[in-house]
């Protein structure tokens, strides 16, 4: 088994007393904690998705494409910069069994340097940037953004509690209320400026008002010491080296078709891709945002998260699984009714890369499980083979099949990926494929015959043309037959099972919790 760097605790003389802030911690399991965690995630990523829709329907009238693309392409280079510099300070603080006030104080230093470090980067590319890309607008753009870099490095790293005691309600409230005055700033200066610089000066405000929080919301207050540098380096050095694959993965992909296809062909990729991943990105991503949390208080407690973890994929199989094989089965009327018949090319893609997304919640929850346990170098080397694999397909398959060929190779090492990390990860925690087949059974069935049924009433893998309207129909009628098909499937299983323990039962358990504590709220005092 891979060593686990960081796991011994303080070697460096320091006092060991837990810095973080105790009290932060819920009542309840850890599953339920952990839901209730990807719960409040959950809601922020709606919201997000709600107030930004809201101010692009204001702005887009108020500022020109050539505005949102210079303050796109200079964000690009803040996120770029800053991910390839990522070392997940915060995750080694979650999952170290002795975060005193060194770690705490050492990641809060780490950080400093690299958001200056970042901001210093672009201060001194700013105008050769601009120069490249014949633009001299970008450079000044540049020198402000250079200001989020160093803004967001000042950020309490007490904050880190909020997701180590999986207390996702205050890292709520410490995004929302930015968000909000992110937005307000930024529609009442586009009106004013009519400029990108009411977005930048709005993207400021919002960091310049999160840092300002972190203190506002914790009461740790950070030094600068690098003295617990060593308890860090061996996992942040492992989480950089990843970083930089998952960087080659995304990012060699849209190079090698940009080169064989033409950069529209990257836009209809880009887009078939996001769509399948929606389920990744609002549904499953939040779930392990909350799990790395909920399995590093397991590993503290000497338990090694089976149990977590089988409930987990249980629970996030029921709305994941259908979740991604719907948008698959209804690609063609979504592609044509949210984006137009110019983005049809998107279809085929978003029906097979769709298929391989439906499934990865297994990789995902996985992923989680390497890195709490520092598994590091085991995901480094199934990246890497991942990334090289699909790269190379690509290259093979595009040609011949053009972007279908492109999806054919993400979708198969996807699923190849998976399969390694479920595999592996149940191996490792003294587990078995027919346990965790036995939690999901029923699912993976209701799924099925759900797929079935759309197929065979011509409303899911449809790629027949029409207007709008019957699109909308089509859609309209393939979304209410698959929930109720795929609902009564799956109930009906369960209660022909005897009605056993299992992810139906936590999932009704979990929402009576939630509406005894509605009820709660709206008792009088």
């Amino acid at each position: 088994m891979t060593a686990d760097p960081g796991s011994a605790g303080p070697r460096d003389g320091t006092a060991s007393q837990d810095a973080g802030l105790a009290s932060l911690a819920g009542e309840g399991s850890i599953l339920s904690r952990t839901a209730r965690g990807a719960g409040w995630v959950i809601g922020w990523r709606f919201c997000t998705r709600f107030i930004g829709l809201f101010s692009t329907l204001i702005l887009v009238r108020l500022l020109t494409p050539a505005d949102f693309g210079i303050v796109a392409l200079a964000t690009s280079f803040v996120q770029g910069f800053g991910q390839l510099c990522e070392v997940g300070v915060e995750d080694a603080i979650i999952r170290d069994p002795h975060p005193d006030r060194a770690l705490y104080d050492t990641g809060f230093t780490i950080n400093l340097i690299r958001g200056f470090g970042v901001a210093l980067v672009l201060l001194i590319g700013a105008f050769p940037i601009a120069t490249l890309f014949h633009n001299p607008n970008l450079a000044p753009v540049l020198l402000a953004v250079a200001g989020i870099s160093a803004l967001g490095a000042m950020e309490n790293i007490g904050v880190v509690d909020f997701r180590r005691f999986i207390a996702f309600d205050r890292e709520f409230v410490l995004k929302i209320i930015p968000r909000i005055v992110q937005t307000a700033i930024g529609i009442t200066l586009s009106f004013i400026l009519r400029s990108y610089w009411a977005l930048i000066i709005a993207l400021l405000s919002n960091q310049a008002i999160t840092t300002m929080m972190t203190y506002r919301l914790h009461p740790y207050r950070p030094r600068l010491s690098l003295v617990a540098w060593r308890r860090m380096a061996g996992y942040s050095a492992w989480i950089w080296v990843n970083n930089l694959v998952s960087q080659l993965n995304s990012n060699g992909t849209n190079f090698i078709i940009g080169k064989m296809l033409g950069v529209g062909a990257v836009g209809i990729f880009g887009l078939g891709n996001e769509i399948a991943g929606l389920p990744n990105t609002e549904l499953v991503g939040p779930l392990c945002r909350s799990a790395f949390s909920g399995f590093a208080h397991a590993r503290a407690d000497d338990d090694n998260g089976a149990s977590l973890l089988l409930r987990l994929l249980a629970l996030m199989t029921i709305i994941a699984l259908p979740a991604g094989l719907g948008l698959s089965l209804t690609a063609y009327p979504i592609v044509q009714l949210g984006f137009g018949k110019n983005w049809i090319g998107a279809v085929p893609l978003l029906q097979i890369i769709g298929i391989a997304n439906a499934f990865s919640i297994f990789g995902m929850i996985s992923g989680v499980v390497f890195s709490v346990r520092a598994w590091m170098k085991a995901l480094f080397k199934l990246g890497a083979a991942v990334t090289l694999t699909r790269l190379g397909l690509i290259i093979v398959l595009l040609p011949v099949y053009g972007l279908p060929g492109a999806a054919i190779a993400v979708a198969l090492t996807d699923i190849v990926n998976q399969l390694v990390l479920i595999v592996v990860t149940v191996h490792r925690l003294d587990l078995s494929l027919g346990t965790v087949l036995g939690r999901i059974w029923r699912s993976i069935a209701a799924a099925a015959l759900m797929t079935a049924l759309l197929v065979t009433l011509h409303l899911g893998w449809s790629d027949e043309p029409g207007t709008d309207r019957w699109q909308a129909i089509h859609l309209g009628a393939a979304v209410m037959i698959g929930a109720i098909s795929y609902t009564a499937s799956l109930i009906g299983l369960w209660l022909l099972a005897g009605r056993p323990e299992g992810a139906e039962r936590d999932l009704l358990d979990f929402l009576r919790a939630m509406l005894r504590r509605i009820e709660t709220r709206r008792l009088p005092a």
